[in-house]
């Protein structure tokens, strides 16, 4: 059944827009729409003045000082889109190119923008109807906006490029007419409103952001599987260690841990005459490694909360005062550092549950056969899984060194510091992608380290669900087979979420 989401501009929640990510379909609350037609009207109230206005009758950039006549301002605007829809690469994702339709449809509703009614209920009627504009992926620099990117979006709103329609693409005048709908004849300041804007970045920010929460809920879970599978101690995850340094995640974190394995009899059966003093870091600093990201996570979750809310076109209509303002709320540095924070994240939790699949294909440190396998020798069990997983987390590493600290003067130096936003936030998903293979991993080794202790022992109620759920799909590795179906497999129960599922009614900590 589809999920509708009203859109209340400027109060939209994060889980909201986590909706529309995961398919359902957005609408504009109706109050919004007095607020868009009077922005509209004073748009064409400061053009009855004939002063020369930046984006309403001049040239855009470095062309700011050249006027334009009355009778070329239809042209101006279709010029702008036509021109900026240069972007390259594959195309954006049909679930984050919605997201970003929605963000903008949002934005331009708060009357700031001097859009028509008949823009925005395009727009809508587009997200209505599933029509995607078909978005190259690059090509934005995250500073005059997400030009590129959202002039594409907005070609295909008057006709121009291709829409996908059901995974089809057509051409945008015949999926549009298709569906009913007209091509949109842009009026003063129209182009420029649309492509303006930080959406993209945004949109993707917000991808990357769902995404790791799923994967740190996930990654607690097979951490404690690895946990017990290791026969390592729950004493590292005790209340008082983590109340003592006060943070909100490390607490929240170690408490999730201390939850799914309590009651474990694994567990229980190596409290006394276990000769280890203490665990690996892996194992022991799980609540200060997650603990962080997941602070993290919420630092980011916050500051993109925001800014879907806000207005970052230029320049802005006060139709209160009937003026145009011109400023640089195009400029996406809050999203390159959200961006950022969410790489950061997504690499240090690969990272840690990196380290606990070696761990337990190690039969000194896990006491367990050598690479997880009954016969070692004659099969090579986790091998190279460990090694698949150890070959992404370096790839994360990479990925993660910071896009905000770069810049390139674009424009002619007209826009002399931009952001990097939109490719610090569009690595996100593929980071995501990573994350859920390294968590698959060493939730099919964790598993199979809990089989392979043996003697009838369980682990706790949560980790005994998610164990059933792995063996419904993924039988105990007896002799070496084709691996890659198995880590397919345990891949999307991490991805979707039914793994952080399993653990149900025990409740796993999240962004808001």
């Amino acid at each position: 059944m589809t999920e509708f989401v009203v859109l209340e501009p400027g109060a939209v929640s994060l889980a909201a827009w986590r909706a529309i990510y995961r398919g359902a379909v957005p609408s504009l609350d109706p109050a919004a729409l007095p607020a868009i037609a009077e922005s509209a009207a004073a748009v064409r109230r400061i053009l009855a003045r004939g002063e020369p206005v930046y984006g309403i009758n001049t040239g855009f950039g470095k062309l700011a000082s050249v006027r334009i006549g009355e009778a070329d301002l239809e042209t101006l605007q279709r010029n702008i889109v036509l021109s900026h829809a240069a972007g390259v690469g594959e195309p954006m994702p049909v679930n984050v190119a919605r997201l970003m339709m929605a963000l903008k449809l949002a934005s331009l509703a708060q009357g700031a923008s001097g859009v028509q009614l008949e823009t925005v209920q395009l727009l809508e009627a587009m997200l209505l109807r599933g029509l995607t504009p078909v978005v190259p992926a690059q090509g934005s620099v995250g500073a005059s906006g997400d030009l590129a990117p959202l002039a594409h979006m907005t070609a295909a709103m008057i006709g121009v490029g291709e829409i996908l329609v059901d995974g089809v693409a057509k051409g945008a005048e015949e999926a549009l007419r298709e569906a009913g709908l007209e091509p949109l004849t842009l009026g003063p300041k129209e182009g420029l409103a649309l492509l303006n804007g930080t959406q993209f970045s945004t949109a993707n920010a917000l991808a990357g952001l769902f995404e790791a929460e799923r994967l740190f809920q996930s990654a607690l879970v097979t951490g404690a599987l690895s946990t017990d599978a290791a026969r390592g101690s729950d004493t590292p995850f005790d209340p008082r260690i983590h109340a003592l340094r006060r943070h909100t995640g490390q607490i929240e974190t170690a408490a999730t841990l201390r939850a799914l394995m309590e009651g474990s009899a694994i567990r229980a059966s190596h409290r006394t005459g276990d000769e280890r003093v203490q665990d690996p870091y892996c194992l022991r600093c799980q609540p200060q490694v997650m603990g962080a990201a997941l602070d993290l996570l919420r630092q980011a979750a916050a500051t993109l909360a925001t800014e879907s809310n806000g207005v970052s076109d230029n320049p802005l209509i006060f139709a209160d005062a009937d003026e145009a303002l011109s400023g640089g709320n195009f400029h996406a540095e809050p999203v390159a550092f959200a961006a950022d924070m969410i790489a950061l994240a997504l690499c240090e939790i690969g990272s840690i549950a990196e380290r606990r699949i070696s761990l337990l294909v190690d039969p000194v440190l896990s006491l367990l056969p050598a690479f997880l396998t009954p016969k070692p020798g004659l099969n090579s069990g986790f091998m190279i899984p460990q090694v698949t997983a150890a070959a992404l987390v370096s790839e994360n590493k990479q990925r993660a060194t910071p896009a905000s600290v770069d810049s390139i003067p674009t424009s002619a130096n007209q826009e002399d510091h931009v952001s990097m936003a939109a490719h610090g936030a569009r690595r996100l998903l593929s980071m995501s992608q990573n994350l859920a293979n390294v968590v698959a991993i060493e939730l099919l080794a964790a598993a199979q380290g809990c089989d392979l202790i043996g003697n009838g022992l369980a682990s706790s109620e949560p980790l005994e669900a998610v164990r059933r759920l792995v063996r419904s799909r993924v039988p105990t590795l007896v002799d070496d087979r084709h691996f890659s179906p198995d880590i397919l497999a345990a891949c999307e129960l991490v991805a979707t979420g039914e793994l952080a599922e399993a653990v149900a009614p025990l409740t796993l900590p999240a962004l808001a």
